[in-house]
């Protein structure tokens, strides 16, 4: 106990998929707390317990698998009535074995765009999200004068693994924003991503983008989504109070920054790996990391919390 307040149950779980994709649930014991629920296998940690080690063991113990390799999804911090939890998820690249119940609880396979509708504990919700989400998010520069240049690059980008875009075109027009969208988005939709847009929400329906981007001064002015779902709602953020911010109106997710230096904002102090953590430990929301980094910091990204890594230069095709 600390100043009075219990310490949050520190739990493992694994987001184990099969070759189609589909995502492996366990069945919550009859009589227990949040009976009946599916939810990722894993469970507590022992005391002094690494919680890579602490993964492999409850995998092995609740499924019969051997954890080859792992990396971190995301940390959500969620109070029920009677504890909190500190759900510490982490998505297996590899396993050996066939997964079992070990412990008797029914398995189930589920296809990650069925998760949202399957009866999970309230905490699993966020992991939802970010099972929803790509690795690696573009940030378009401007598009300039030239459209065409600028798709070419986007479809270069795209050609590269980029799985959700950003388009800021803030010199734009209206209009012109709207027609340069609806290209965008077709090119996207055909590699498999999603564009958001940097622009009014409205603007954003209109050109059927996936979703809304919001500057920070756009996030504060709001106390609800500006869209409804299944549009991706996302924010700019840089403190921990924007990002509490983009929690309270239910986005879907954050991007904070700047990680390092960065030349569009040279005034701006970068926050660091182990500051950009504290921010985003237990925050019920996938957050990107940007500033100064690109797609070979992933790995040090998602071990800071992040969900995955957002890019300018780094990502952009026509670099």
């Amino acid at each position: 106990m600390s100043g009075g307040r219990l310490e949050a149950v520190h739990v493992v779980a694994g987001v184990i998929s099969d070759a189609a994709g589909r995502v492996l649930l366990t069945q919550r014991p009859a009589g227990g707390h949040l009976a009946g629920l599916w939810e990722l296998p894993g469970g507590k940690l022992e005391p002094g317990e690494g919680r890579a080690a602490g993964l492999a063991r409850e995998l092995r113990e609740e499924l019969g698998i051997a954890v080859e390799a792992a990396e971190p999804l995301i940390r959500v911090r969620h109070r029920y009535p009677e504890r909190e939890v500190l759900l510490d998820v982490w998505e297996v690249r590899r396993w050996s074995g066939t997964p079992r119940g070990l412990e008797g609880q029914p398995l189930r396979w589920v296809a990650r765009e069925d998760l949202a509708g399957t009866d999970l504990p309230p905490a699993d919700r966020p992991v939802v999200q970010a099972l929803r989400l790509p690795d690696l998010m573009l940030i378009t520069p401007e598009p300039g004068s030239d459209p065409g240049a600028f798709l070419s690059g986007l479809e270069r980008a795209l050609a590269r693994g980029v799985g959700l875009v950003q388009l800021r075109a803030k010199a734009l027009d209206g209009r012109s924003l709207v027609a340069l969208a609806r290209a965008a988005r077709a090119l996207c939709h055909g590699h498999g991503a999603r564009l958001v847009m940097n622009a009014d929400p409205a603007l954003a329906e209109e050109a059927g983008a996936d979703g809304v981007h919001l500057t920070e001064a756009r996030l504060r002015a709001l106390d609800g989504r500006p869209l409804p779902e299944p549009h991706l709602v996302g924010a700019s953020c840089h403190d921990a109070s924007s990002l509490a911010h983009a929690v309270a109106i239910g986005a879907d997710y954050a991007v904070l920054s700047p990680v390092r230096p960065t030349p569009s904002h040279p005034q701006a102090a970068p926050l660091g790996w182990a500051r950009f953590e504290a921010l985003v430990a237990g925050l019920p929301l996938p957050v990107y990391a940007l500033g100064g980094i690109g797609p070979e910091d992933l790995a040090a990204a998602r071990a800071a919390g992040a969900r995955g890594v957002a890019a300018i230069r780094a990502l952009w095709g026509g670099a």
